[in-house]
């Protein structure tokens, strides 16, 4: 008997133009090291405080706005959504935590696909949030890659993804483990055509994602001081048995031990993904 892993609401493909989070005005952020920025500020600077540098962790709405011409794009595969395959239920059932989540964020999963031009260019852009279930990686974000990086090279199009994950989701077990070997040949087909593959890690990038497809791009790029591991570092300490160096899992330090290109600021991050589309990409 075949599952119905996966369902449509609407059509396949919609259009996303200028949708903005409705913020009350006078709305101030404190960063970590106790700087008050004035939220429209810290939107007019792409969340990134200016007093300290701080990156404000966003959601897949602000980066397309940050990264796409005008803040124009067409969202793929918009509908799909994941169901309770597995009846699974821990504090509640995952079938309610799924409703809850999306009455919360408006979103219907934690990946979103979108096509449009950056500088001029056309490219698609894969965009994790993180407020969907920590950003996890389950049955639609494998889905959605695998329908992302098929739209790329149909149209023969550079292909990025932004990272921002807590790892894989628990309430969809072996199925959610699937997708990192799922994700990884299409990946692998990709190459295969020549065409260029980005990943943008975020804070924090953590899990499978890390041992899978963040770090098989072609260019990996990272946030200032974003975290990034497989386990996290008390897990790890208490393994091994032994301190860890100062910085352990920052961008920085990945960058230092060569598992990070390069070290992009938010502010930054649509110059520097034009720049590189233009030197690397396969012209078609």
């Amino acid at each position: 008997m075949a599952f119905e892993w996966f369902k449509r609401q609407a059509k396949n493909i919609t259009t996303s133009t200028d949708e903005k989070k409705d913020v009350p005005k006078g709305l101030w952020h404190q960063t970590p090291s106790g700087k008050v920025v004035e939220h429209d500020e810290l939107r007019r600077n792409n969340y990134v405080s200016p007093e300290d540098g701080f990156h404000v962790r966003i959601g897949s709405a602000e980066f397309f706005d940050i990264l796409f011409d005008e803040g124009k794009f067409t969202e793929l595969d918009a509908n799909v959504e994941s169901i309770d395959i597995l009846n699974f239920k821990d504090t509640k059932p995952y079938k309610d935590r799924l409703k809850e989540v999306k009455a919360k964020t408006k979103l219907t999963d934690s990946i979103r696909n979108a096509v449009g031009t950056v500088k001029g260019t056309e490219m698609v852009v894969s965009c994790m949030d993180f407020a969907f279930i920590g950003g996890s990686l389950g049955s639609v974000m494998g889905e959605k890659i695998r329908r992302a990086i098929d739209y790329c090279i149909a149209n023969k199009l550079p292909y990025m993804i932004i990272c921002q994950s807590g790892g894989a989701r628990m309430q969809e077990a072996t199925y959610s483990l699937m997708q990192l070997a799922k994700v990884q040949a299409k990946l692998a087909q990709l190459s295969e055509a020549g065409l260029l593959y980005i990943a943008y890690l975020c804070d924090p990038t953590f899990g499978g994602i890390t041992a899978s497809f963040a770090m098989t791009a072609d260019i990996i790029m990272a946030e200032p001081g974003a975290l990034i591991g497989f386990a996290g570092p008390r897990v790890i300490r208490e393994t091994i048995g032994r301190d860890l160096p100062e910085g352990f899992q920052t961008s920085e330090f990945l960058q230092e031990k060569g598992f990070v290109d390069f070290i992009v600021k938010r502010t930054e991050i649509k110059d520097t993904i034009a720049k590189t589309v233009n030197l690397l990409a396969v012209k078609a």
